[in-house]
């Protein structure tokens, strides 16, 4: 009988008769598939080379372990501990791991095609150079793991915690990984070609010069993500955030971006053209350079609606929009009494209309009070600056000569909410007798609220509409309140609504 024969009766034998700790053991080569080692202890065990195919490891102890060049295909290692195990180079084809303990782990070009990972800890293991072709590690725990160069490709991987892992050059192609956390994770130069990454989280992770064509990133968070030199041809990002995000050269011809968040990305170089953008807040974006000859803004995406770019600065100009903001002057200076009753008019009107989201920013001079109300698109600057105006004694005809400009002009959602409003408005006042005090004890003992004012509008992309104007404003107070406050002329509202209204 041979000494690998006599070593792997002895161990069945043992084990057999009730003995579990053979930590230390020396098993090198030795044959020990298909028996059954469950629960056993075999920390710092020496199972080089040695063939554990098909065999019962569950809930082993095989912490420190050597099984380097190990065959493992089948094997059942549920809830076994392998935490500072060695498997560099092993063959886990197939086997079972889910629920296992792989804390800093070692398995280089290890072979795990097929093995089952579901809620293993992986935590800072070492996987470099892997095959994990259609590995099953749906919600395991990979955080700060080493996964360079892996081949990852048709994995199962839902909510999967990859935070912080290392995925250099890795191969996730047509991999399952929806709800999966790549927060501050490294993927420079990673392939996820046809990747499920809906609901995903990169936020902060290093995705320069990675091949996401094709990619469904619906929902997922790209805030702060270097995308720099990024592939995103075809790519899905409908309602994904990327606030902040480095897109730097990136190529995104024909990328959905339906609803996406684009506020203050860097999309200096890019390539856009052909990429769905309907209802895409461009505020503070950077587009130097962007290579754009059309977009779509239709809402359903399906080319219904294209908007050819005639030149560069054109396209420049759609991608380079600025905050909307609604700019109330008040020909008078702001006291502190004024400050608390107008605080508190505002805080009493939001609760009432969601548009109030924010509170304005104030800049008060010696003579002159200015209000800005920063909004997050174009179609708000109507039907805030309809509101934001209300505490004022100009706030009637303001309102008339908003009304009066939307009727007039192909803006038919804003017009729907400004009707409604002027109805909803008079209600208020009706039903909340608290507020109808309030503004009434405003107007009449505080002279701010009855100051000239002037209403204009600043829309995304840098244009101004001055609404209204109250023709005191600047001057003494003539005794005629009743001129009319004059109407902006129909060349310059066009002009204004021109501007952003045409791209949805």
């Amino acid at each position: 009988m041979s000494e690998e024969i006599l070593k792997r009766y002895e161990l069945v034998e043992k084990y057999t008769q009730g003995k579990r700790n053979f930590a230390g053991i020396n098993l090198t080569e030795v044959n020990l598939s298909q028996i059954n080692l469950s629960k056993t202890n075999l920390s710092n065990a020496i199972l080089f080379v040695c063939n554990l195919s098909g065999t019962n490891l569950s809930e082993a102890n095989l912490t420190k372990a050597n099984l380097n060049i190990a065959r493992l295909s089948s094997a059942n290692l549920k809830k076994a501990i392998l935490n500072q195990a060695t498997l560099n180079v092993a063959n886990l084809v197939r086997a079972n791991l889910s629920g296992a303990n792989l804390v800093e782990a070692t398995l280089v070009k290890a072979e795990l095609v097929r093995t089952e990972l579901t809620l293993a800890n992986l935590t800072r293991a070492n996987l470099s150079g892997a095959d994990m072709r259609e590995v099953i590690i749906t919600e395991a725990n990979l955080s700060q793991t080493d996964l360079s160069g892996v081949n990852l490709r048709f994995a199962l991987a839902q909510r999967t915690n990859l935070e912080q892992a290392d995925l250099h050059n890795a191969d996730l192609t047509k991999a399952d990984l929806e709800g999966a956390n790549f927060t501050n994770a490294e993927l420079r130069q990673a392939h996820l070609s046809m990747a499920n990454l809906r609901n995903a989280k990169f936020n902060g992770a290093n995705l320069r010069w990675a091949i996401l064509n094709g990619a469904d990133l619906t929902n997922a968070d790209l805030s702060n993500v270097k995308l720099s030199g990024a592939n995103l041809r075809g790519a899905n990002l409908t309602n994904t955030k990327l606030t902040n995000a480095s897109l730097v050269h990136v190529d995104l011809t024909e990328a959905n971006l339906l609803r996406a968040d684009l506020v203050g990305v860097d999309l200096s170089g890019a390539i856009l053209t052909g990429a769905k953008l309907y209802e895409v807040p461009r505020l503070n974006i950077k587009a130097e350079d962007i290579v754009c000859e059309w977009i779509d803004v239709s809402p359903n995406g399906d080319g219904s609606q294209v908007y050819n770019f005639k030149t560069s600065a054109e396209s420049k100009r759609f991608f380079n929009h600025k905050s909307p903001i609604v700019e109330i002057i008040v020909d008078s200076t702001l006291d502190l009494k004024a400050n608390v009753a107008l605080a508190t008019t505002y805080y009493h009107l939001a609760k009432d209309y969601d548009f109030i989201n924010r509170p304005p920013s104030i800049e008060a001079r010696y003579q002159k009070t200015t209000l800005n109300f920063r909004l997050d698109s174009d179609e708000l600057l109507f039907v805030v600056a309809f509101i934001a105006i209300f505490p004022f004694t100009d706030a009637k005809k303001s309102q008339v000569n908003i009304i009066e400009i939307v009727k007039n002009n192909p803006l038919e959602k804003i017009k729907e909410k400004i009707l409604e409003l002027d109805i909803s408005m008079a209600e208020l006042i009706q039903k909340n007798q608290r507020i109808k005090k309030i503004l009434e004890s405003f107007r009449h003992n505080i002279n701010f609220f009855s100051a000239p004012t002037k209403l204009i509008l600043n829309n995304s992309s840098g244009k101004s509409l001055v609404v209204s104007s109250n023709p005191d404003f600047g001057e003494n107070i003539s005794k005629n309140n009743q001129q009319k406050f004059s109407l902006p002329p129909d060349n310059k509202v066009a002009d204004f609504i021109n501007s952003f209204y045409h791209f949805g």
